[in-house]
C-alpha cells in the first residue's frame, strides 16, 4: 500500500518496450484489460451455472481469451523500436481488430463448424489465412522474432513434406488441411496449451497481480530483510527468501526480479556485493520462482494436461527440488559473504542456537497445531452445516480477516520501500509480521481448495481471488475503524477500488504474452501431430544420442537452454516436451531405466526456466542488471554458477525418483528430504570452492563424490550387490510363483513399434497375489507360449496389468529379472559421511585458531 513512482507492471513493460499511451487509448487500453480480466473470473466461477447465463464451452472462451490477447498485444506492443510509445497508430489498430476478429470467428461460428467438421467454406479458409500470419506478427511484436520464426518452419515443414530429404520427408499437407488443421480445430493453435492458459494460468497471474497490488510483495520483502538482515550478507539472504515467499505467488521470472529487485539489489550492494553478484543473487532467487508451489510458472499447469495428473500431485513432487534449491541458495550467498568477509549489520547480538532451534520448533508446531485445528473443525463443521457449510465457512474466514486486521492496526504500518536508507537498524521482525497476516489468508484459501477439497486449478485460483478482492476493497477502510489512536490514515475505500482496478488491469496486462505464446506454441504442436515428426525426431535423437540416456538428457537440455535463449519459458516447454518428452522415456525404457512422465517434463521445465538466467538472452539477468547498473552479461554469467544446482538437480532426480516423492512414505519423505538438502549444500560448496575455508581443488572432488553418494547412493549398492537375479525366460511362471506378492519383476520385451521396426524395452510388472505361478499369470492377463526355444505373447487381456505396462501380442521376452533379498542402498550414505568427514578434518586445520 506503499505509494510507487512506477508500478511492478509499468516497470516490465518498460522493460519489452510496451507502449503506455495516454489520454483516450490509455483508457481503451486499461477498458479492454478489465474487460479481460472480469471475462475470464466469469468462466471460472460457478455463476453462469447457476444463472444459466454466459455457459461457454472450452473452444468458446479460448476463442474470446486468444480475442483479447491479440487485439492488446497490437495496442501495446510497438512494430518496431522507432514506432511510438506515446500513442497507437491506426494500422496497429486496424490489424488488432482484424486479428482479434479471425480469433472469435470460432465462438461466432461455433455452431456451423461443428456441424461440418474438416469440410472448409471460403470464409474458413480466409479467416484462417489472416488469422495465423497476424498471431505470427502479434508474437514478433509480444516475444521477439525467435517463436513466431521456429513456428514458421513448421508450418513450411508441413506444406513440403514430399520434398524434404529422406528422413524428414513425409506425404506432405494440402493447405487446406493445414489451415483446418491449424486454426478451425483444436489440434492447432486453439489446443491444449491455449486451454490450459484460458482455464488456470490467467487465473493465477491475477492472483499474483491482485496480492501485489494490496501490499503483500511489499509486506514480504520487509518480512524477509527483518529475518535475516542481521545475518551475514543478510540483505542477500533476504533477497533469497523474498523472492521465494514472492514465487509463491507469482509465476514469472523477469515480474518476480523487478518486485524485489529494486529493493534488495542497492541493499546488496551497500554490504559489500558486487553490481554483479548482487544482481546475480537475485536472478538465481527470481527465476526458482517458478518451480515454487503452489503458484509456479505457467508450464506447470500445462503438466496437468500432458502428464495427465491432477495438480496437487504436480505441487506433491515439484515441493521437495523447489525447497532444496532455495536452501542451497541461502548457503551459496552465505558462503559469498565468508568469501567477502563480511560482518552482520548493526549491533544485532545473534541468538545461541538451542534458543534458535526451540523457536524454530515452537513456531513449527504451533503452525502445525492451527492446521490441524483448522483441517478437524472444518472437517466436522461441514457436515454439521450441512447446505449452510459455504455461508458457515465464509462467516469464519469473515472473522479470522477481522481479527487478524486488529492485530495489523495494533501495530505500526510499513514504511515504505527505501533503498538509499542507511543500513543501521533493521525492522523489528514480531512488528513486521503481525502487521501483515490478512495477506495470507488468500494463499491459505487458495491452498485449502487445491490440496484439501480438490478443486481445479482455476476454481481454487477464483475463490483465492475472491478473497483477495474482498481485502482489496475492505483492508483501508477497516483498518483506519480498527485504529483507535487515529495517528496513521490507511485511505479510504476508493483507494481499495482503484487497487482493485489496478490489479485487474495488471494481471491482463502480464497475461498478453503468456496468451500470444501458447497460441503460437500450438501452432509448432499441431504441426507435429499432423506430420509425424515426432517419430522422426525419435530416430534422429536417438541416433545422435548413440542410445545412451545420459547423452539424451544432456541433449535435451541443450535444446531447451537454446530455444530458450529466444522462447518465453512456457512456449520452450510446450516446444521441448512435446518433441522429446516421449522421446526420453522410450528411450529410457530401452536402456532398462523406467523414467516417470513427470520426471521427463520437470527435466524440461527446469531447463526452461534456466534459459532465463543463461547469457547471452536471459531477460532476468538483464532486467537484474538494468537495476544493478552492472554488466548483463558478467550478471548472466555470475546467476548460471550459482545455478548450476538447480541445472544439477533434474538429472538427479530422472536417476532417484524419490527426490520427486513418488512411492515414498511420510518417513521416507523427511530423510529423503534430509539427507537431500545436505546433500545439495555440499554440491554448493563444491562448485563455490570454499566450505569452512577455501578449497583445494582435491577437496571440492571429494565434496562433490559425496554429493553425488547421498543424492544416489543406489548406483554403488548396485555395483556391490545386483538388486536381480537372471531368470530364463521359460520358467516365467516358475518365477512368478517363488517371489513374494507386491515384489517387482523386470523383463526385457522385444516387439515391432509403430512403423514395424524392431525395439527392445523394459517393462515392470508387480506381481499380484495367486496361489501359484499360473494364477499370477492369469491375474496378470497374460498368455504365453514356447517357439523355437522363444518365449512369446500369446494374448494380453484388454485392461489387464500387463496391457497397462505396454505388453502386446506377439512380443518376444527376451529376459526376466527377479528382485533379489539385498543391503537397504541408504547404507552406501555411511562412506559418503567418512569421506565428508575427512574433508571437514583437512579443512578445519587449516583455519586460524581465534
Amino acid at each position: 500500500m506503499q505509494d510507487k513512482e512506477l508500478s511492478t507492471e509499468e516497470l516490465i513493460a518498460q522493460d519489452v518496450g510496451a507502449r503506455l499511451p495516454l489520454g483516450l487509448m490509455g483508457w481503451l487500453i486499461t477498458g479492454l484489460a478489465l474487460a479481460w480480466s472480469l471475462f475470464q473470473l466469469w468462466i471460472a466461477s460457478p455463476l453462469p451455472f447457476m444463472l444459466g447465463v454466459g455457459v461457454l464451452n472450452d473452444t468458446e472462451t479460448r476463442a474470446i481469451h486468444l480475442g483479447f490477447a491479440l487485439l492488446l498485444a497490437y495496442l501495446v506492443f510497438p512494430a518496431f523500436r522507432r514506432s511510438p510509445r506515446d500513442r497507437v497508430p491506426l494500422g496497429d489498430i486496424a490489424l488488432g481488430l482484424i486479428a482479434a476478429g479471425a480469433a472469435i470467428y470460432l465462438f461466432v461460428m461455433y455452431e456451423a463448424l461443428a456441424q461440418r467438421p474438416g469440410n472448409l467454406t471460403t470464409a474458413d479458409l480466409v479467416t484462417a489465412c489472416i488469422g495465423i500470419p497476424l498471431l505470427l506478427e502479434a508474437t514478433r511484436r509480444a516475444l521477439g522474432p525467435a517463436l513466431a520464426v521456429i513456428a514458421l518452419v513448421f508450418l513450411g515443414y508441413s506444406l513440403a513434406g514430399p520434398w524434404m530429404p529422406g528422413l524428414l520427408a513425409h506425404r506432405g499437407v494440402s493447405f487446406t488441411a493445414l489451415a483446418n488443421h491449424q486454426w478451425i480445430t483444436t489440434e492447432g493453435v486453439f489446443g491444449i496449451a491455449l486451454g490450459v492458459s484460458t482455464s488456470f494460468v490467467f487465473l493465477f497471474v491475477l492472483f499474483g497481480a491482485l496480492l501485489e497490488r494490496a501490499g503483500a510483495g511489499h509486506y514480504f520483502i520487509q518480512l524477509a530483510f527483518s529475518l535475516l538482515g542481521h545475518l551475514r550478507g543478510g540483505p542477500a539472504k533476504a533477497a533469497v527468501v523474498a523472492s521465494a515467499l514472492t514465487g509463491v505467488i507469482s509465476g514469472s521470472s523477469i515480474a518476480n526480479v523487478v518486485t524485489t529487485g529494486t529493493f534488495t539489489i542497492p541493499m546488496m550492494k551497500r554490504v559489500g556485493f558486487s553490481k554483479e553478484k548482487a544482481g546475480a543473487v537475485e536472478v538465481a532467487s527470481s527465476v526458482n520462482g517458478q518451480i515454487m508451489p503452489p503458484v509456479m510458472g505457467a508450464a506447470a499447469f500445462l503438466m496437468v494436461e500432458y502428464v495427465g495428473i491432477p495438480y496437487v500431485e504436480i505441487i506433491k513432487h515439484a515441493f521437495l527440488p523447489a525447497t532444496i534449491s532455495y536452501i542451497a541458495l541461502l548457503y551459496i550467498v552465505h558462503l559469498e559473504a565468508l568469501k567477502l568477509g563480511m560482518e552482520p549489520i548493526g549491533n544485532h547480538q545473534p541468538k545461541p542456537w538451542l534458543r534458535r532451534l526451540t523457536g524454530f520448533a515452537f513456531g513449527a508446531a504451533l503452525i502445525s497445531g492451527l492446521s490441524m485445528a483448522v483441517y478437524y473443525g472444518l472437517g466436522w463443521l461441514k457436515p454439521a452445516l450441512g447446505d449452510y457449510a459455504l455461508p458457515g465457512v465464509a462467516l469464519l474466514l469473515a472473522a479470522a480477516y477481522l481479527g487478524l486486521l486488529k492485530i495489523a492496526a495494533s501495530n505500526e504500518p510499513l514504511p515504505a520501500e527505501d533503498p538509499d536508507q542507511p543500513l543501521t537498524e533493521l525492522p523489528d521482525t514480531r512488528a513486521v509480521l503481525l502487521s501483515g497476516l490478512h495477506f495470507l489468508l488468500p494463499v491459505v484459501v487458495l491452498v485449502w481448495c487445491l490440496m484439501v477439497e480438490r478443486l481445479s486449478p482455476g476454481l481454487s485460483a477464483f475463490w483465492g481471488t475472491v478473497m483477495l478482492t474482498i481485502i482489496l476493497l475492505t483492508q483501508r477502510p477497516l483498518l483506519n475503524w480498527l485504529r483507535t489512536d487515529g495517528k496513521h490514515d490507511y485511505g479510504s475505500a476508493r483507494d481499495g477500488l482503484v487497487d482493485l482496478r489496478e490489479g485487474l488491469v495488471a494481471g491482463a496486462r502480464n497475461m498478453i504474452g503468456i496468451g500470444i505464446a501458447t497460441a503460437t506454441a500450438g501452432i509448432i504442436v499441431g504441426a507435429v501431430s499432423q506430420t509425424g515428426v515426432g517419430l522422426v525426431l525419435a530416430d534422429l535423437v536417438e541416433f545422435l544420442s548413440m542410445g545412451n540416456l545420459l547423452l539424451m538428457l544432456l541433449l535435451t537440455a541443450l535444446l531447451s537452454l537454446i530455444l530458450g535463449m529466444g522462447l518465453p519459458t512456457t512456449a520452450n516447454y510446450i516446444v521441448v516436451s512435446s518433441l522429446l518428452a516421449p522421446v526420453v522415456v522410450t528411450l529410457g525404457q530401452q536402456n532398462g531405466l523406467l523414467v516417470p512422465l513427470i520426471a521427463v517434463h520437470l527435466f524440461v521445465f527446469y531447463f526452461g526456466i534456466m534459459a532465463d538466467v543463461t547469457p547471452p538472452v536471459g531477460l532476468a539477468s538483464f532486467a537484474a542488471a538494468a537495476v544493478s547498473k552492472g554488466d548483463p552479461i558478467k550478471t548472466g554469467i555470475t546467476a548460471f554458477y550459482y545455478s548450476l544446482r538447480t541445472a544439477a538437480l533434474p538429472f538427479l532426480f530422472i536417476f532417484n525418483t524419490d527426490l520427486l516423492l513418488i512411492d515414498v512414505d511420510f518417513a521416507h519423505g523427511v530423510l529423503i528430504f534430509i539427507v537431500a538438502t545436505v546433500a545439495m549444500l555440499i554440491f554448493a560448496a563444491a562448485t563455490q570452492g570454499w566450505f569452512l575455508a577455501r578449497s583445494r581443488w582435491y577437496e571440492s572432488l571429494l565434496l562433490l563424490l559425496v554429493a553425488f553418494t547421498l543424492f544416489r547412493p543406489g548406483f554403488w549398492m548396485d555395483m556391490v550387490q545386483d538388486p536381480y537375479r537372471d531368470t530364463a525366460p521359460t520358467q516365467f511362471a516358475q518365477t512368478l510363483g517363488e517371489v513374494e506378492a507386491d515384489s517387482t519383476l523386470r523383463l526385457r520385451i522385444q516387439g515391432e513399434d509403430a512403423v514395424g521396426k524392431l525395439r527392445q524395452s523394459t517393462v515392470l510388472l508387480a506381481v499380484p497375489a495367486g496361489a501359484d505361478g499360473e494364477e499370477r499369470l492369469a491375474s496378470l492377463g497374460l498368455a504365453l507360449y514356447e517357439q523355437d526355444g522363444k518365449t512369446l505373447i500369446d494374448n494380453v487381456t484388454f485392461g489387464s496389468p500387463a496391457a497397462a505396462a505396454g505388453m502386446e501380442f506377439d512380443q518376444e521376452i527376451l529376459s526376466v529379472k527377479a528382485p533379489t533379498e539385498r543391503w537397504h542402498k541408504e547404507l552406501m550414505w555411511l562412506p559418503g559421511f567418512l569421506l565428508f568427514a575427512l574433508v571437514v578434518w583437512l579443512q578445519r586445520r587449516r583455519i586460524p585458531r581465534a
